[in-house]
């Protein structure tokens, strides 16, 4: 069991409030992602479940269990560091043990552990060597396989992929969510990086200045933002922003359309502007175009082939099914 519950819980240091009040339920099983930009409060919110920052006011349930003054230790809960921490002259099987040995398990129990752990993380092949004979992707998993062996009520994730190149990130992804597939266990993840959040997530927490923005599946958040902030944060490319006349004729203070909702014509179209930058990303192209009279810059998520260039002019369509209104509040429309 892992279900989470943060009840009005705070978070100050000194005169500085950096968490207000705030109300979170995280099932259990379920994979949930903080995401917001630099110091928007995800990982102090994580450092508070986890029992690493003491909380200010208000209480944290686990298992329905108080567990606002808890020790660490004794949550239940296993961490993820963004820097594995291995002792490097440990073998693999010895860092996936520690924390067992630290528990005094014996050792039959302490094999069957790390064993298991290895068998999910495919590191079997792996478990006498040392982390400076592996690679970083590979030194992520044996971070993770200690985690596994303490057999927790829940997992957290601060930013663990932050050290591992694009490729590696990509792989590393796609394991993390196959292991929540594998181990049905709760989990909560911190990124800044909305691609991570959008691919992994059963739920999203979109945090700004340690306030919930909106919570909901990826989906929801990409088709229904609550807010402005949400609008631009969710989605790759950024959402286009427009106010004026275009905005008013819809009966809103701005208008937001996603740069893949547009479609690109050398004809016609009702918005045109110049292409001041295309970029070629083999199955896509961005259009970056200006001189539309709508906002400084239009992007548009296009198909790979097409072609258009710099100095080009071209007509925009804009998808009006899916386009987003804000009042002046800067909330959306229903």
């Amino acid at each position: 069991m892992g279900r989470i519950v943060l009840d009005k819980v705070t978070k100050s240091f000194g005169d500085v409030q950096v968490i207000p009040p705030l109300d979170l339920t995280i099932e259990d099983g379920e994979f949930t992602v903080f995401v917001g930009p630099s110091g928007c409060g995800k990982s102090t919110l994580l450092r508070l479940i986890a029992g690493l920052e003491d909380v200010s006011t208000g209480q944290i349930r686990i298992d329905r269990q108080d567990a606002t003054m808890v020790p660490p230790a004794k949550r239940g809960l296993a961490m993820v560091f963004q820097s594995y921490a291995l002792y490097p002259h440990m073998s693999v099987r010895k860092n996936i043990a520690f924390p067992l040995r630290m528990a005094k398990l014996d050792q039959a129990e302490i094999d069957r552990r790390v064993t298991g752990a290895a068998e999910v993380l495919n590191l079997t092949d792996y478990l006498d060597r040392r982390p400076g004979q592996l690679s970083g992707g590979q030194r992520q998993r044996v971070a993770i396989g200690r985690a596994i062996v303490r057999e927790p009520a829940a997992f957290l994730f601060d930013e663990p992929l932050s050290n591992l190149d694009a490729a590696l990130r990509v792989g590393m992804r796609l394991e993390i969510s196959e292991l929540h597939e594998r181990l049905k266990t709760t989990m909560i993840y911190v990124t800044h990086d909305q691609v991570e959040a959008m691919t992994m997530a059963d739920k999203i927490v979109v945090l700004r200045a340690g306030n919930i923005e909106q919570v909901g599946s990826p989906l929801e958040l990409y088709r229904e933002p609550r807010n402005l902030f949400v609008a631009g944060f969710i989605g790759s490319p950024r959402m286009n922003f427009i106010e004026g006349p275009e905005a008013a004729k819809l009966g809103a203070k701005t208008i937001g359309i996603r740069p893949e909702h547009i479609t690109v014509s050398d004809s016609e179209g009702p918005w045109s502007g110049v292409v001041s930058v295309s970029e070629h990303l083999g199955s896509d192209t961005y259009f970056h175009v200006h001189d539309t009279g709508l906002a400084e810059t239009i992007t548009v998520r296009a198909d790979g082939e097409v072609g258009f260039r710099h100095g080009d002019r071209i007509h925009l369509t804009p998808r009006m099914d899916v386009m987003q209104r804000f009042d002046a509040e800067g909330l959306r429309i229903a």
